[in-house]
């Protein structure tokens, strides 16, 4: 209890026994002080903003990286809760006339969903977000432009694929063909264990030109037979011989299959095999050539019991300082093109104090020869046609 609302306490005490004195001519002062004593006891609490996202080491590098700073600059608390995904939660808030949380770390659809429903509040960009450091827009310092008027960038990752250093005599493969040429890396490949982001790279295998930011793998998708193809470079993959394919379905997969030898190449979560390597000294290797990037993004709710404090925290957790702070702790690139700048000033940016986070971050020129941005409209208008296919395609394998 604060000492504001030790004093409301007190003064309600002495003025029950003064009451109790002067009967009722204190009546009306009674119900004066108590309002007061109540405002004074709310005022002086701090409302919290809530935050939901997806727990473990990602909402901590968040917590670290920016909602500690953001809560501390701001004078208020940032508190973090988890959660599985998806809208319906929010929803459930929203029917029962009970929103608890301020802001949600959304997938792309999401944000199209509940910006189109109310659910969230829509942004004029460059009004409620910070510039770069040198005067840019922020709509021109995020890597790449938003899905909806309710969405903010937060952090990019990357689906790319690993080896095992131990399996090819010193050889490394280095693009997203040598994933699939089984003659010069023989072993098995892990590979997701729905079609999402798997046709895009084998079509960018069998020889598709990936255009800028996937483009032209969308357009061929499109086509009649795009699908097929692709799909024909995995069956291939995976009843060759001299490959095969295990399938994972939770990050922590490929790099314990690449350890342990199951698998000698493993696509996957770059900031899982970040931690693999870099943390626990396993023996593998990233591949970014061919890597797909997918983002994460916050949205404000609307009508959240703290929106007018949320909206700043919002603000800042997504500046340009802030936004590299989470590279501290976690291998995902910060949305901001000049949050990079930071970093490779600043290296070795690892909480480690020695590895440095350039080489190891989604979105830097190194790493983006060839890449493609994960499209959530197409997975969204054919994902459910393309898995029944998929699931049939696995089935006969």
């Amino acid at each position: 209890m604060t000492l504001n609302s030790h004093f409301g306490v007190i003064c309600l005490y002495k003025l029950i026994y003064i009451k109790r004195l002067n009967g009722g001519i204190m009546r009306k002062l009674s119900k004066l002080l108590l309002a007061l004593s109540f405002v004074v006891s709310v005022t002086s609490s701090a409302l919290a903003v809530t935050v939901a996202s997806w727990g473990g080491a990602y909402t901590d590098s968040q917590k670290q990286g920016y909602g500690d700073p953001t809560a501390k600059k701001l004078g208020i608390d940032i508190n973090w809760v988890d959660y599985s995904g998806g809208l319906s939660e929010i929803k459930a808030q929203k029917e029962a006339g009970a929103i608890t949380w301020d802001i949600i770390d959304v997938f792309a659809f999401d944000t199209i969903n509940g910006c189109d429903e109310g659910i969230f509040v829509k942004f004029d960009f460059d009004k409620d977000f910070p510039a770069a450091p040198d005067g840019t827009p922020a709509s021109e310092d995020f890597f790449a432009p938003m899905p909806s008027e309710c969405a903010v960038g937060n952090i990019l990752y990357s689906w790319n694929y690993a080896f095992d250093t131990r399996a090819f005599d010193g050889k490394e493969p280095k693009t997203i063909k040598d994933f699939f040429n089984t003659k010069k890396f023989p072993g098995k490949r892990a590979i997701y264990k729905s079609a999402l982001t798997n046709l895009e790279i084998a079509l960018a295998a069998d020889g598709v030109n990936m255009g800028k930011g996937g483009e032209f793998l969308y357009k061929k998708l499109e086509e009649e037979g795009g699908v097929d193809r692709a799909m024909n470079k995995i069956k291939e993959l995976c009843t060759d011989p001299d490959g095969g394919c295990v399938f994972w379905s939770a990050g922590a997969q490929p790099p314990e299959l690449l350890v342990a030898g199951e698998v000698v190449m493993a696509t996957g979560w770059n900031g899982r095999f970040f931690n693999a390597e870099v943390g626990e000294g396993a023996p593998i290797k990233q591949v970014w050539h061919g890597q797909g990037l997918d983002y994460e993004y916050f949205a404000l709710v609307k009508g959240g019991p703290d929106e007018a404090n949320a909206k700043k925290a919002l603000a800042m957790m997504t500046n340009t300082e802030m936004l590299a702070g989470s590279a501290k702790y976690i291998a995902y690139a910060p949305y901001r093109l000049s949050s990079l700048e930071i970093i490779k000033a600043n290296e070795p940016w690892y909480k480690d104090g020695k590895t440095e986070m350039m080489p190891q971050m989604p979105t830097s020129p190194q790493n983006t020869k060839k890449y493609f941005l994960v499209d959530p409209f197409y997975w969204a208008d054919n994902g459910t046609e393309i898995g029944e296919k998929w699931e049939a395609m696995k089935a006969g394998l």
